[in-house]
């Protein structure tokens, strides 16, 4: 008997479903491979990254102490020179004249003085005879006391014209390096005056260059949350005399010798938030100049019991930075951290991180929180730092 077309399409239907229902599922995905670091606590160096500039050890303003004619520059401008050493020559003349008078004045004085003191002595010896009268002696003494005051202050003024004279000849303050004089010869320089309360004419500067101070500044906020950290036992910060810095040059280059912090004010700038340090760095070859800024490398002490973290595992959202790490069974699990600093290619993470941690470095694109992982541990490149903590699957 001929089966009709519909029920031969029902029949048809019916025998397609029945061996779609033989057919297995298919398998789930594999998890997605990652690499991993553990986290392991450490000490570590406590650096800060800053800019300073540099300033000279001591700075002196060579200046005119006398009025007078500028006749001669006796240095070199830009070498060296010692204390005490002559730099320029102003015109004597006038002060070697008044240097003459006083000294004129008195011997004038000395003499009359002296002749005083001989009319008081006979005087004395005379009274008992009737001879000169008791006004006569108290007008001799007062002779001898009055001139005698003026012998002093006639010392005085030898003495002055004395140190007028060698006024013109005008020194270097300090030893140090002696720059461009800034009066020519011939010009006429002055002192200063009480009057206008005017300091004297500058000729030249005398710098100190060896050493040289670097000057640089700490937000407050930073240096509170460190003493901070101390007083917790996460930070031990050296020593004002153990602090070191190095300096990096405008080239790029670090700089040979290490400065050492000598200074650290109190008192925040109320402007900026920022307290004052100063360190001292040897210049024996005279490489650094003062005015220039460095870029300088601080070592502030130590960091202890934190995880130095590849710089790529560090994630950040709206609640803040975070990693992603792996549990026992293979799941992800986030870990909300504190990183607010870095040291090479990691970053620093004071908290949110226990001992054994398995961190996530790479991989991170196909991970999610809660999914499921297959850990391996993580290579740093070749060349690279590696980081703080330890591969997976390392000895602890």
């Amino acid at each position: 008997m001929k089966l009709s077309s519909p029920r031969v399409i029902l029949l048809c239907i019916g025998l397609a479903a029945l061996a779609g229902c033989g057919k297995k599922p298919s398998p789930p995905p594999p998890p997605p491979p990652v690499g991993v670091v553990t986290a392991q606590a450490q000490t570590v160096p406590l650096e800060k990254s800053l800019v300073g500039r540099l300033s000279s050890y001591l700075s002196a303003n060579v200046t005119a102490r006398v009025s007078g004619v500028l006749v001669k520059r006796v240095y070199t401008e830009g070498q060296e020179v010692k204390q005490g050493q002559v730099l320029f020559l102003v015109d004597p003349t006038f002060y070697q004249a008044q240097l003459k008078l006083a000294q004129g004045t008195l011997a004038a004085d000395q003499a009359t003085l002296t002749d005083n003191r001989v009319t008081a002595e006979r005087d004395h010896k005379l009274l008992p005879t009737g001879f000169v009268s008791q006004q006569n002696v108290d007008d001799a003494d007062a002779a001898v006391r009055n001139f005698a005051g003026r012998v002093v202050s006639d010392q005085a003024a030898v003495a002055s014209a004395r140190v007028n004279l060698g006024y013109t000849r005008v020194t270097s303050p300090i030893d140090g390096v002696a720059s461009q004089q800034q009066v020519t010869v011939g010009a006429t320089v002055g002192n200063a005056t009480s009057d206008t309360g005017a300091g004297g004419t500058l000729l030249t500067t005398v710098e100190e260059i060896d050493p040289l101070y670097v000057n640089f500044t700490i937000s407050a906020a930073d240096l509170l949350a460190m003493r901070q950290a101390q007083s917790k036992g996460a930070v031990a910060l050296a020593q004002q005399d153990k602090t070191t810095a190095q300096l990096i040059l405008p080239n790029g280059a670090p700089y040979d010798q290490l400065a050492t912090l000598d200074f650290s004010d109190v008192i925040a700038n109320p402007t900026t938030g920022a307290v004052d340090l100063r360190a001292l760095v040897p210049n024996p070859r005279r490489e650094l100049s003062p005015g220039l800024y460095v870029t300088m490398t601080v070592d502030l002490g130590q960091q202890n019991n934190v995880f130095l973290i590849p710089q790529q595992a560090l994630q950040r959202d709206t609640i803040g930075a975070y990693l992603l790490t792996v549990a026992r069974d293979g799941t992800v699990v986030r870990k909300n951290v504190d990183a607010d600093s870095s040291q090479g290619t990691n970053w620093v993470v004071t908290s949110g991180l226990t001992n054994g941690d398995q961190v996530i470095v790479t991989g991170l694109q196909g991970v999610q929180e809660g999914g499921k992982v297959k850990a391996s541990p993580w290579q740093a490149p070749s060349g690279a730092p590696p980081p703080g903590g330890q591969s997976a699957g390392a000895k602890q």
